[in-house]
């Protein structure tokens, strides 16, 4: 028997889930699920459909388990029933079906804005043809990267380029959550059909952060439909993400589809472009940044974008309040728990290999791995000239360590680094950043 009503374990469950999500979260999830009134010892819970109740048990079991009443074996005593559809007096011309999630375009993220380097400019060309070409350059485009490297930045890029050369082009820029949101009200509204109909009848479709449509299976479904619909109107579409397609845990049918077109990522900046990016982002905020300050921050600031405006806004507030000219001292002392470093413990080749990776925007596998390409070889020969300077090993064991290389190729790297690092002081300044970020090994 239960020690509560039935309404009693549902509203001590509102309230506590109210403080764990957002209020949008709440509004369109939690809120529309009532107790029917002829509960007993089995609770019955009353859904608008069936996407609330998948919603529900798959990202709050654990709540709902500590909250409702359960057997013997620990399962929920829950039942659940679809609302009937209730019979309603006509109704007056509804207004045109609009997304109702649908972000305003940030007025910062432009071409004109986008700081261009190495590990990014594949991808931004990409991202112009687009714009310039919609749904005749690369359809679908695909653009993944982690997180704060400009990939949100590129989707509005193209949407304002697109909004003022094709003003008469039907566009959509959402957010994942927003078409999965967008959704939930069309169902609750009963007007699946007309959001089907606006979004099947978009020129441009610009989705942000797809990843977020995993083990969504009737939402994605309902994505992929609109994804085919389009795609077989020469209609254009944009998606982001924080990995490749197929890394995300979606059906092969949706991963075939977003692989169709062209998939470009969007890498680490690498140290100019780090400052470049500062130095422009410093201008924009009225207040210059020496080279020297701007370098002295991006040699400590080097995983994404984002911490680098999160810096620069720390000095603009410390400028602003104490009015003092800013100096690598009060730089430091100011960002100081921003500074990265590599974690802690003995130094080896894989520490340094990571080290290296981020410096120069290139993946671990690539270091170990035997391309020619100059992008690879140079910050490869790097990692051998610090895996040599650093580690006592013989150079046997440490050549192997690069995917079976060979002494000899170790030793011909160590040579030319060092060589190269006598005149080259892009390089001395590379090299003292990997072994900065080393020296509390």
């Amino acid at each position: 028997m239960l020690t509560k009503t039935p309404n009693q374990c549902w509203e001590e469950f509102v309230d506590c889930i109210q403080d764990f999500c957002s209020a949008t979260e709440f509004h369109n999830w939690i809120a529309p699920i009532t107790v029917a009134p002829e509960s007993a010892e089995t609770l019955v819970l009353v859904v608008p459909n069936i996407f609330v109740q998948e919603y529900l048990l798959t990202n709050y079991e654990k709540q709902l388990l500590n909250f409702l009443p359960v057997n013997g074996k620990g399962k929920l005593l829950v039942e659940f029933r679809v609302a009937e559809s209730k019979k309603v007096a006509p109704k007056v011309k509804a207004p045109p079906p609009k997304a109702v999630s649908h972000p305003s375009l940030n007025p910062n993220y432009t071409f004109d804005s986008f700081i261009e380097g190495p590990a990014n400019q594949f991808v931004k060309s990409a991202a112009l043809g687009v714009a310039r070409s919609p749904g005749r350059a690369y359809n679908p485009l695909f653009i993944h990267g982690g997180v704060g490297l400009g990939k949100t930045h590129l989707l509005h890029a193209i949407a304002h380029h697109i909004t003022r050369h094709n003003k008469r082009l039907k566009i959509q820029c959402i957010t994942t959550e927003g078409f999965i949101n967008d959704l939930v009200d069309h169902l609750r509204n009963k007007s699946v059909d007309k959001m089907k109909r606006y979004y099947r009848t978009l020129d441009v479709l610009l989705v942000d952060d797809i990843q977020f449509l995993q083990s969504r299976l009737n939402f994605e479904e309902e994505f992929c439909n609109t994804f085919e619909a389009l795609i077989n109107q020469h209609k254009q579409i944009i998606i982001t993400s924080d990995k490749p397609p197929g890394q995300l845990k979606l059906s092969e049918r949706m991963v075939a589809r977003m692989e169709w077109g062209l998939v470009a990522s969007v890498g680490i900046p690498d140290l100019e472009t780090r400052v470049a990016i500062l130095q422009h982002k410093a201008e924009q905020r009225g207040f210059p940044l020496s080279s020297q300050l701007a370098f002295f921050i991006a040699e400590r600031i080097f995983n994404n974008v984002r911490q680098l405006e999160g810096a620069l806004n720390r000095l603009a507030a410390y400028k602003g309040m104490m009015g003092m000219d800013l100096n690598e001292e009060i730089v430091e002392s100011t960002l100081g728990e921003l500074f990265q470093t590599v974690a802690s413990g003995r130094v080896s080749v894989d520490n340094i290999l990571k080290s290296v990776a981020t410096i120069f925007g290139v993946r671990i596998s690539d270091l170990r791995g035997s391309s020619r390409s100059k992008g690879i070889a140079f910050p490869r020969q790097v990692a051998m000239y610090l895996a040599k300077e650093l580690i006592n090993e013989s150079l046997m064991k440490l050549a192997s360590a690069f995917g079976g290389k060979t002494h000899s190729t170790l030793l011909y790297a160590w040579k030319k680094i060092s060589q190269q690092a006598t005149s080259d002081e892009r390089l001395q300044r590379q090299i003292q950043i990997a072994k900065r970020n080393l020296e509390s090994l």
